[in-house]
């Protein structure tokens, strides 16, 4: 009889990594099925197998204690990670406590980084690193600017010095990586090799950056990189896997999570739509005991309790501490004036007809049930027509045509450039052009590509630099409105630029033509000209535009709960309070279930009223 034989249990992965496989001998068929049973979600699959996904085995691995038999054999990966997840929870709880757990002194983290580094360090970076290394993995939720990618090397250069880890996986947004690159050169005495994954993983590389969307494809590869040597891995912006293993980059993120000595979590924007998002960025870190963690703090709906209760899971620099000049998003409400087109077309998308509106009623119907084409209506209704390319311009004219007294409304609809300007428009080109008279860059956002296109010729006047998700020359565009005098408006997208990069120092005013639901891509986005290196005195200018009665109320209103919520929930006042306690999944742009609600008041109130 083999040794594999006589145990009358064996644990370890499924080939995912992200499940727990339990295989039984003969005689304890019965204990096997009785102990299935223990865990919430999973089951057996056969009379001697049972599946169970990872994060519910270590929330319920204490009904292990019952099985009746010593002879159980443990997958050494997975035993590690219990074992450190375990020692982390032991040290919240210890810690919530009041006892004096922290085996890591600021004073001291300088000396643990070794002689290889020599970045300086600000006092609330040695504070962060050392509640880090105090725990055996961790997360930093300090706001962008705070230096995270300076702190998650720190981190790393004390983990190697210890010998506990000998290279870096950096999972990124690709506009992220110039920091990383940057930062591995600025800290090191001898720089670490480092590389951006090509085909598949250099060998040679200490650290190694690859993007959230390579992840998936390219799993066995970099767990083959991860298994050769000790390993850390960092999750930079870590609130793009925030739908945990229901989603593929978070499913490939709790699949490589397991083979890493350490692992880490950066991102700003931890809890954009509420609690569950949290629990998913948890599960990563502490497979298992994150989401009960989240759970238990945030059922009671006391948000200071729960604050209380998750603060030793992470650490944050807020804006104060960081000594930032404030600054004061200002909403700026444009009137959709009565008898224009752009009012009569909009209100027909929502449901009130005017006279010429009634004989398209269909067409105006199945418009207006679309989220994204009411976002686009309330910018302009031109945007809803189809162009050549998802790229073409809107053309207007100057002076605009006299309205057509015969054409139907849906005519109209489509040629509106024509015989109206955007009031978004207009408010967004005289807002830079007072900048640009008084010598002060613009940064402009909107969601919509089209949208980009047409203030990229609106604004042509101010030589703007543009970047959307389909821009070849990203960096020349960038490096263009920094450097160059005459360029002095640069358009863009949050989806596309609202992280990894830093336009502080050439502007101080941000303009949004529009916003969706997506609370965390609008902080992130906000943080491109408020971070961390400002001159005490600078004046950073928010202005958000949003046309009266429409969509952008609702808009504006989903946004104030949800960063309420975040702003308790991280004890940090500086976050604009923005809050909801329910769970809402995710669907289009950024809307939730309670976006949906909101959204379907005030359709229903546009049609009575």
């Amino acid at each position: 009889m083999t040794v594999a034989e006589e145990r009358s249990l064996t644990i370890g992965f499924d080939t995912t990594r992200t499940k727990v496989v339990l295989r039984a001998a003969q005689q304890f068929q019965r204990d096997l099925a009785s102990l299935a049973t223990r865990f919430s979600v999973g089951g057996q699959r056969s009379l001697l197998t049972a599946e169970v996904g990872l994060d519910d085995f270590l929330a319920g691995i204490e009904a292990l204690a019952d099985w009746p038999d010593d002879g159980v054999d443990w997958d050494q990966e997975l035993l590690a990670l219990v074992e450190s997840v375990m020692d982390d929870s032991d040290f919240a709880e210890r810690q919530l406590q009041g006892e004096s757990v922290r085996h890591v002194d600021a004073d001291d983290v300088e000396s643990l980084l070794g002689v290889g580094w020599k970045a300086d360090l600000t006092s609330f970076q040695q504070r962060d690193i050392a509640h880090l290394l105090s725990m055996q993995h961790g997360a930093n939720f300090s706001v962008p600017g705070a230096g995270k990618t300076r702190v998650g090397l720190a981190v790393y250069a004390a983990m190697k010095e210890r010998g506990d880890v000998r290279r870096l996986l950096v999972v990124s947004p690709k506009s992220a990586y110039e920091s990383w690159l940057f930062e591995a050169d600025e800290c090191f005495k001898e720089a670490p090799v480092t590389r951006v994954m090509g085909s598949t993983p250099d060998p040679s590389a200490e650290i190694l950056i690859v993007n959230y969307e390579r992840l998936d494809k390219s799993l066995n590869a970099l767990a083959s990189w991860l298994r050769a040597a000790p390993s850390m891995v960092i999750l930079d912006e870590a609130h793009r896997m925030k739908l945990g293993a229901r989603g593929i980059y978070g499913s490939a993120c709790m699949a490589l999570g397991p083979l890493s000595r350490r692992r880490l979590i950066l991102t700003g924007t931890p809890a954009p739509n509420g609690a569950r998002d949290l629990e998913n960025l948890l599960s990563f870190v502490w497979p298992g005991q994150g989401r009960r963690i989240v759970t238990s703090a945030v059922d009671g709906g006391d948000l200071a309790y729960a604050s209380q209760v998750l603060r030793p899971m992470f650490t944050r620099t807020t804006k104060h501490e960081l000594g930032l000049p404030p600054f004061q998003t200002r909403i700026r409400y444009v009137p959709l004036p009565d008898g224009s087109l752009h009012r009569e077309i909009y209100d027909a998308l929502v449901g009130r007809y005017s006279a010429r509106a009634s004989a398209e009623r269909d067409d105006f119907d199945a418009l207006g049930k679309a989220m994204l084409r009411l976002l686009m209506a309330a910018t302009s209704p031109a945007l809803l027509g189809e162009g050549e390319s998802r790229y073409e311009p809107l053309a207007y004219r100057v002076p605009p045509l006299e309205v057509p007294a015969g054409d139907s409304l849906f005519t109209l609809m489509r040629d509106l450039p024509a015989y109206e300007l955007s009031p978004k428009y207009k408010e967004a080109l005289k807002i830079v052009s007072e900048n640009a008279a008084a010598g002060r860059k613009t940064l402009v956002w909107t969601t919509f590509v089209r949208s980009l296109t047409t203030m990229e010729r609106l604004f042509a006047a101010y030589e703007p630099a543009v970047v959307h998700g389909g821009t070849p020359d990203r960096e020349d565009q960038i490096r263009r409105f920094r450097t160059d005098p005459d360029c002095m408006v640069l358009l863009s997208n949050p989806a596309t630029l609202g992280e990894g990069i830093s336009l502080h120092h050439e502007c101080h005013d941000a303009v949004y033509v529009d916003r969706d639901f997506m609370a965390g891509r609008f902080l992130q986005s906000l943080d491109r000209i408020h971070r961390l290196g400002l001159a005490p005195d600078t004046e950073t200018r928010v202005t958000v535009l949003a046309a009266e009665k429409t969509i952008d109320e609702v808009v504006a209103l989903r946004l104030e709960q949800k960063l309420e919520f975040m702003g308790k929930i991280l004890d940090d006042p500086s976050v604009q309070q923005l809050a909801d306690l329910q769970e809402e999944p995710s669907i289009a742009a950024g809307m939730d279930m309670g976006d949906v609600r909101a959204l379907m008041t005030y359709l229903d109130d546009a049609v009575r009223n």
